[in-house]
């Protein structure tokens, strides 16, 4: 049998010199920050003082001895990132260029000081650049010449850390006869039998050697013969429970076992977990354009969906409890998609595994992103390497959905001057619409495959035109207001966002002994978006009187226009349900502590919106949009069942009195919207009043005027501790009020985000790791929309 042992101690990385202790799987700044040699990048602006790191070349060392009783022992790297020569007792044993694959030498009997040398990744990128010659790119840093994680080389909300390290586990192999090297496994259900081919590739040592795999699902057994170095073995189960995303379903997962037999000898074991589910991706042409619709088992998915970027700026420390904890946040928050953005990498088993558990369905970026990648070895090679492990390495997760070619450089060709700069060189449109397809077609053909986001599936339409494929709205952000949300009904928001600062003492944490301003040195340095404090700033001031010199308003203005303007997009797209078929929030997560488009912040807190996200991707909400001219109650009802009731209808004053009320009866069918028609008489009439629609415990409301024209009454409200949190009673119109719970104690965590409270009404925050609750302490973390001054 196969005999595998992890390389995971007696490392060292050499430092001018010196010989420091090396953690693997780890990375060169993770052992120099544990060495005390570099200070944390996270911290103040210390991410410029460790640039020289990734300059320089590192070499990794320690004893090892290849000596087995088996015929062959092989040393295998799960991940090298990036170019590195490897090298054992001084004689070369192979050189790699590429973060996103695996390598495996041959080793036999052999013994001695193992080496892997690193170059800098600058120093790579910058001589493929040289032979290949320059292509256009969202950023300065030369990403797009090697096959690496770009965001190493900086982003709009990440820091330039460029990486070097064995970043996945490397292990010493010893086998005898052959031994599994691949196993394709393509699981489809039909006509409610579910089906498993198991294509088996081999590697051996005796060619002469009668092989055999067996196989089970559940009760189901098969066995075939490995003709030469293949082998194909089919299952089938009758009636299988099927695999449903979060919300439609159980999540029912099938372990799958292949043994390879020689004689009655096991020599290798394959063990995986599978879901029956089939997927399709709809793109037909309709009245409204061309569509894009997720279809699983046959039901048609509107998507609630998160952007993921990688958890760490340093990957080899995402364990696969923060895996899991991130996305059980974002499933918790009603999320039942997760778009894996592909300026990151192909993440590790354990974040798939989990999305199959959890039932977040995965849609899979190749590693390309806002830049134009040259098409000529040596990258082509890679890609096409790359492409195939990892497009058989993940599908067995029923999670996995949809593989998509890049981000958004189809549309940064035709949009961002890259053709007539590019003057007839590549940039990548072979990997998209040739290469990727080619590989998804004949590895995978159990899976949609989509040229990039955007993209409209066809050149005859603008790569990024709202109407045809996915869409990025990212004008909102740039340079209007939220509102504008309002003006398109897209058929699928693949990306839109709206910035906002982390949590309080993430900040305090990341900036130690800083004064907070918007602009002081360290929040500026943890702004990583081009103009983006003025960005920030243009978006309030739409809205609020902007808080000149008060950073507590500030901060919590920001947080609260994150929300709403979130809000504004996926209230009014959902509404469109089924034109509009999916939005997916740029993004769920942070990388470090930064002022960015996060739903959680780099320390893992939430931020307003993502409590936000719970409301707006729950499977009924409650909305009041324009329609014809007028106003409607959309009535949005994601769930299974029928959904029938009353909306209460209000027209109130701001200083709280009731103008004029309505019950209107409502049938939202299963997956179905419904419009209620707001009567004319309680439209609300100018600044000082507003709509409220309630029903069976949801509400939506209407303010006509922004805050800064609203005469808001100056509020009052009563704090009390309750039992495992505080409650809140308010005597006037209390809008937006918002916990600050990491203020009470950065171990704090509130459960709800923004609240608005009419007169009377009562709500109770509930606090966890608050360690000595007081009263004038929960006070003073209590904010909310105050009168313009």
């Amino acid at each position: 049998m196969l005999e595998a042992a992890p390389l995971t101690d007696g490392w060292i990385l050499r430092h001018e010199g010196d010989a420091l202790p090396a953690e693997v799987p780890g990375c060169v700044h993770t052992d120099l920050l544990a060495a005390g040699v570099i200070p944390d990048p996270f911290l103040g602006r210390n991410e410029a003082e460790v640039a020289w790191v990734g300059r320089r070349e590192w070499t990794y060392e320690r004893e090892l001895d290849a000596g087995s009783a088996q015929e062959q022992t092989d040393l295998v790297f799960e991940g090298l990132d990036t170019a590195a020569e490897i090298l054992l007792d001084g004689q070369l044993l192979g050189r790699v260029r590429n973060m996103h694959r695996s390598y495996r030498f041959d080793v036999t009997g052999l013994q001695g000081r193992l080496t892997v040398r690193f170059a800098s990744a600058y120093t790579e990128a910058e001589a493929v650049r040289g032979r290949l010659g320059e292509r256009p790119g969202a950023y300065a840093e030369p990403y797009q010449y090697l096959r690496k994680m770009a965001c190493s080389f900086g982003w709009d909300w990440g820091p330039t850390l460029v990486t070097a390290g064995i970043w996945r586990p490397v292990r010493l192999e010893h086998w005898s006869t052959a031994r599994i090297a691949r196993v394709r496994p393509l699981v489809t259900v039909e006509e409610g039998t579910g089906r498993v081919e198991l294509h088996v590739d081999v590697e051996r040592t005796r060619v002469e050697a009668e092989l055999v795999v067996e196989a089970r699902v559940g009760e189901a057994r098969a066995r075939a013969e490995i003709d030469g170095s293949q082998g194909v073995v089919r299952l089938e189960v009758a009636d299988p429970e099927l695999w449903w995303p979060r919300g439609y379903g159980e999540q029912a997962l099938y372990d799958v076992e292949l043994t390879l037999l020689h004689g009655d000898e096991a020599l290798d074991v394959w063990r995986r977990r599978i879901g029956f589910r089939s997927v399709e991706l709809d793109t037909s042409a309709d009245a409204y354009g061309t569509g894009f619709t997720l279809v699983v088992n046959s039901e048609r998915l509107f998507a609630r969906g998160v952007n993921w970027i990688p958890d760490d700026v340093f990957p080899s420390r995402i364990t696969r409890e923060r895996y899991r904890k991130r996305l059980r946040q974002a499933a918790d928050a009603g999320v039942d998609l997760v778009r894996v953005w592909g300026g990151g990498i192909y993440e590790s088993e354990d974040f798939y595994t989990a999305c199959d558990e959890l039932g977040l369905l995965v849609w899979q970026d190749f590693p390309f992103a806002c830049a134009a990648y040259p098409e000529e070895q040596p990258l082509r090679g890679e890609v096409e390497a790359e492409a195939r492990e990892n497009v058989v390495r993940l599908m067995p997760h029923p999670s996995l959905v949809l593989w998509n070619g890049n981000n958004e450089n189809l549309w940064g060709f035709r949009d961002w001057d890259w053709e007539r700069r590019l003057a007839g060189e590549s940039w990548g449109e072979g990997y998209y619409l040739g290469l990727l397809p080619r590989v998804v077609a004949e590895l995978d053909p159990t899976r949609p495959y989509a040229a990039g986001s955007p993209w409209s599936g066809s050149w005859r339409h603008h790569p990024n035109d709202p109407a045809h494929g996915t869409h990025h709205s990212w004008e909102v952000w740039n340079r209007s207001d939220y509102a504008d949300y309002r003006l398109h009904v897209p058929r699928f928001v693949a990306e839109f966002g709206w910035q906002a600062p982390p949590a309080y003492a993430t900040l305090r944490r990341a900036l130690p002994g800083e004064e907070l301003a918007a602009d002081s040195p360290g929040m500026l340095h943890h702004q990583k978006a081009e103009d983006g404090n003025g960005k920030l700033r243009r978006g309030l001031e739409r809205h609020f009187a902007f808080p000149e010199g008060d950073f507590d308003r500030w901060h919590y203005l920001t947080q609260v226009n994150q929300a709403r303007a979130i809000a504004a997009g996926i209230e009014h797209w959902r509404s469109h349900w089924p034109v509009c078929a999916g939005t997916v929030v740029w993004q769920l997560n942070d990388c470090w502590p930064v002022t960015s488009w996060a739903a959680i912040d780099g320390d893992g807190r939430e931020k307003p919106l993502y409590h936000e996200l719970r409301r707006l991707y729950a499977d009924r909400l409650l909305t009041v949009q324009e329609r014809g001219g007028g106003l409607v109650v959309a009535v949005v009802n994601q769930a299974a069942r029928e959904w029938t009731g009353e909306v209460t209808l209000r027209r109130m004053s701001v200083d709280g009195g009731v103008l004029g009320g309505a019950s209107v009866a409502f049938t939202a069918g299963a997956r179905e919207v419904a419009l209620v028609r707001v009567p004319r008489e309680l439209e609300p009439d100018g600044a000082k009043e507003f709509l409220v629609a309630n029903a069976q415990g949801l509400r939506a409301l209407r303010f006509p005027a922004p805050d800064r024209e609203i005469p808001y009454p100056r509020p009052e409200f009563d704090v009390e501790l309750v039992p495992g949190g505080i409650a809140v009673t308010a005597h006037t119109l209390v809008r937006d009020l918002l916990l600050q719970a990491d203020r009470l104690d950065p171990d704090a965590r509130a459960d709800r985000g923004l609240v608005t409270l009419l007169p009377g009404e009562r709500v109770t925050f509930g606090v966890s790791g608050w360690r000595a609750p007081d009263a004038a302490a929960a006070r003073a973390a209590l904010y909310c929309v105050e009168p313009a001054r």
